[in-house]
Parts: C-alpha cells; sequence; structure tokens
C-alpha cells in the first residue's frame, strides 16, 4: 500500500474540512429556518409511512437507542406519534403527525434552497458530474 503524499494529505484535509463546514451551514439553517436538528430532518425525510421503531434505525443507519431517544423528544413536539404495534399491542411503532408533514414540506423546500445556494449553483454542470460519478463509485465500493 502506498504512503500518501503531502499533496495527498492536503486534498484529504480540504475535502473533510469542507464536509465539515457544509454540514455546520446545513445544520445552522434547519435550526434557524425550520427550528429543527439535521437529525430530525433526516427522521422527518424517512418516516414517509408508519414504521417500527427498530425499522426506522435501519433505515437511518443509526443505532436504535438513538433513534429511540429523538423519537422521544420529536413525539414531545408533536411531530411524531408513537403507534402500537398490532401484533403485541405495545407502542413500538412511530408516524408522522400533521405537525410533523407540515414541517417536513417547510424543511424541504427551506433546505433545497441552501443547498442551491451553497453548493449547486455553485458548481459547473461538468464539476457536478464529476463529483456525482465520485460519489457513486465510493458508494458502491462502501456500501454493503
Amino acid at each position: 500500500m502506498a504512503d500518501m503524499s503531502s499533496a495527498d494529505w492536503e486534498f484529504w484535509d480540504t475535502w473533510m474540512r469542507a464536509q465539515r463546514l457544509l454540514v455546520r451551514e446545513l445544520d445552522r439553517g434547519l435550526q434557524r429556518d425550520c427550528g429543527i436538528s439535521k437529525a430530525e430532518f433526516s427522521v422527518l425525510m424517512t418516516l414517509t409511512r408508519p414504521m417500527r421503531v427498530g425499522e426506522l434505525a435501519d433505515a437511518l443507519g443509526w443505532e436504535k437507542s438513538r433513534v429511540a431517544h429523538l423519537l422521544t423528544r420529536m413525539e414531545n413536539r408533536g411531530l411524531v406519534a408513537r403507534i402500537e404495534d398490532g401484533a403485541t399491542g405495545r407502542r413500538t411503532g412511530v408516524e408522522l403527525t400533521g405537525e410533523g408533514r407540515r414541517a417536513a414540506e417547510s424543511a424541504t423546500r427551506v433546505h433545497g434552497a441552501t443547498i442551491r445556494r451553497l453548493v449547486l449553483d455553485r458548481l459547473a454542470p461538468e464539476q457536478a458530474e464529476a463529483i456525482q460519478a465520485w460519489g457513486e463509485q465510493l458508494i458502491g465500493r462502501l456500501d454493503d
């Protein structure tokens, strides 16, 4: 395996810093403009139908305990509701409330505008194509 050159490390450091800054700005925008966190946005976007908590955790790639804690906070804010699983009668499912659906729709518009402003409008078409192709290759190598 080859060692990384100083140029390789510089590339990697720039890439990682850009990711951190972009995620920070996207999270700030969601907090400021929609009153939700990036994690809450992820739940709202993933919860397109009623799901069991474990199924939601798998879809997000998160630990079940993290999802359960977040859902409790979101339930207290009226964004999601726990539902009973028919087989056990226990409250093991979750669904969006009307307020959660409205928050998801609003956040999608706001978040999309922020992504467009910070990223998409600043890329030449060939840059976007190269980044997408590279991302797809990387996902193909890393995704189970």
